[in-house]
């Protein structure tokens, strides 16, 4: 005669809380590597503005507000206004010349600080000749020349804002 079997299923799958100590166990140094990451995060604030974000609504309103009322805020938003406007009134072709000609002299003077060269009393006599000095020089000055006047008419028409000194 047949013989019933004594089959339990829960021997064979490993319950929920195994399933977690294997993946814990398994994945320690990740686990690690995020509760860090999160650690900094919440450090920075930067958990406290996502999860305003994910309320959306009066959450993410609200903390748009606490920022814009903390000190400095409105100002930098003005400057930064500022900076936009004054990039909006100068030529791109003029631009790009500029920033390429200085992204030129940084990778050239990264490259003698790299290389170690240091300028000596005869290499900056010799500036003077160089046609390449000569020209920079003389973009200098015209910058300078132009600031000048900009100083000059803005003051001459009341609109220099006294900065106090701190």
């Amino acid at each position: 005669m047949a013989k019933a079997l004594d089959f339990d299923p829960r021997t064979l799958l490993p319950t929920p809380e195994e399933r977690v100590a294997a993946g814990t166990a398994e994945s320690a140094d990740a686990l690690l590597e995020a509760m860090e990451l999160l650690r900094v995060l919440h450090e920075h604030r930067v958990l406290h503005t996502l999860v305003r974000v994910v309320q959306g609504g009066e959450g993410l309103a609200f903390h748009a507000l606490e920022v814009l009322n903390e000190p400095g805020s409105v100002r930098a938003i003005r400057n930064a206004l500022g900076a936009v406007k004054a990039l909006g009134s100068i030529e791109p072709e003029a631009l790009d010349t500029v920033t390429g000609a200085l992204a030129d002299g940084l990778q050239e003077g990264a490259r003698r600080v790299r290389e170690g060269e240091r300028a000596g009393l005869g290499e900056l006599l010799a500036l003077v000749r160089d046609p390449d000095v000569g020209l920079a020089l003389g973009a200098l000055v015209g910058v300078l020349r132009g600031f000048g006047r900009g100083l000059r008419e803005r003051e001459a028409h009341g609109n220099l804002s006294e900065v106090p000194h701190t």
